[in-house]
């Protein structure tokens, strides 16, 4: 951050976010644009009970014959796998809870996921990436000094998800993103690189990497923002922006019912994404994802902005526990704690060091925003 620090008088993003804008109160457009935007059109009364239940009318009716009728990719996570209750008990649907072994689960994720399963009796389908890959990819990543250190795991994820989708013609995926906590969106500075970019994979493996990636998975954000979408005519649903989604609310119930257990923050179903957001992105880069985490529950009233403040100003986890940690993600990554050390002590880059479709994918989010299918602010 250059010049005068500034941060919002609403929430706590502040100018860690080179493009955050304030106006003459302090308030930043996050903050106006939840209210001048994102609100007025989200509704989870009554009107959003019956869209909802007209989408699952029509996700029933297409799949009419088929073993599922749609799916879902389960982290073990609160979203995702409140989406998955949602599916089953509201909506009514048969879903194929899909979930990807990147290498990095919890133990905690893993009982989740079983737990959820046996509780809803809903199949599991679990795609396992090959390690060697996996682990040369994100090497790569790391050596390449960028932000954005969480993308390996998340293209495969998607691509997975997307690819077991089409193989086995599922139209319809449910995924657990919604306003309620994720209605600040993290710009791309803080790693938040939108969308998969096979372009940028390649530069940066090419560059850095030692593999082939033979088995790796990826589907390039214009495949399935546009082959997928337009010509195979499969459809993203997000469930939980049509119902009350309360995050102490839904965890209370997932362990009521099914013994499920919350995790102390977001993302913490993964051990390196705990690891990249507690220690990695914040001492390395300056950036704390929490600040958007934080933000969308002031915003949607499930947290004052003083406990924000307090909450962020301390790490989630204890020294102790990071540097252990540290040691950890090294030996797993056949690095030793000095190599990792060297990555982490390099010289910062940014995607932009890289060839990347940046340009295209940002003139298609403008595109979205102007035609209302995208209402967060998206940088």
């Amino acid at each position: 951050m250059e010049g005068q620090y500034k941060i919002c008088t609403r929430t706590i993003m502040d100018n860690s976010d080179p493009n955050i804008r304030f106006n003459e109160r302090g308030e930043s457009d996050y903050y106006t644009n939840y209210i001048s935007v994102i609100k007025p059109s989200w509704h989870t009364g009554k009107d959003g009970l019956s869209e909802l239940l007209t989408i699952s009318d029509k996700i029933k009716k297409d799949g009419e014959n088929r073993e599922f009728d749609c799916i879902i990719g389960l982290s073990g996570g609160l979203d995702s796998s409140y989406t998955a209750y949602i599916a089953k008990e509201v909506m009514g649907l048969r879903p194929l809870l899909f979930h990807v072994d990147a290498g990095w689960n919890t133990d905690q994720a893993v009982s989740n996921i079983e737990k959820l399963c046996k509780g809803l009796n809903l199949d599991l389908y679990t795609e396992v990436i090959n390690w060697e890959e996996m682990k040369d990819l994100q090497v790569a990543f790391l050596k390449s000094q960028i932000a954005d250190q969480d993308l390996p795991q998340d293209y495969a994820f998607f691509s997975s998800l997307y690819k077991f989708a089409r193989r086995n013609k599922i139209k319809y995926v449910l995924t657990g993103s919604n306003y309620s906590t994720e209605c600040c969106r993290e710009p791309e500075e803080w790693g938040g690189f939108p969308g998969i970019d096979t372009l940028l994979v390649k530069d940066i493996h090419s560059k850095f990497g030692k593999n082939k990636l033979k088995t790796f998975p990826l589907v390039d954000i214009l495949n399935y923002k546009i082959y997928y979408k337009y010509i195979l005519g499969m459809e993203v649903f997000k469930p939980l922006n049509f119902v009350p989604y309360t995050k102490t609310d839904a965890e209370k119930l997932l362990e009521e019912k099914f013994g499920w257990q919350p995790f102390q923050h977001k993302h913490h179903e993964s051990r390196f994404t705990r690891f990249y957001e507690d220690f990695w992105l914040p001492r390395k880069f300056g950036f704390e994802k929490r600040r958007a985490h934080f933000s969308s529950l002031i915003l949607t009233n499930q947290m004052t902005r003083e406990e924000a403040l307090e909450r962020i100003s301390k790490p989630e986890c204890s020294e102790e526990f990071l540097h252990k940690e540290f040691d950890y993600v090294a030996d797993k990554l056949d690095l030793t704690r000095t190599q990792l050390q060297e990555i982490f002590e390099g010289q910062n880059k940014t995607f932009y060091d890289y060839r990347s479709k940046i340009k295209l994918i940002k003139l298609g989010s403008q595109v979205m925003q102007k035609l209302g299918l995208e209402k967060r602010l998206f940088r």
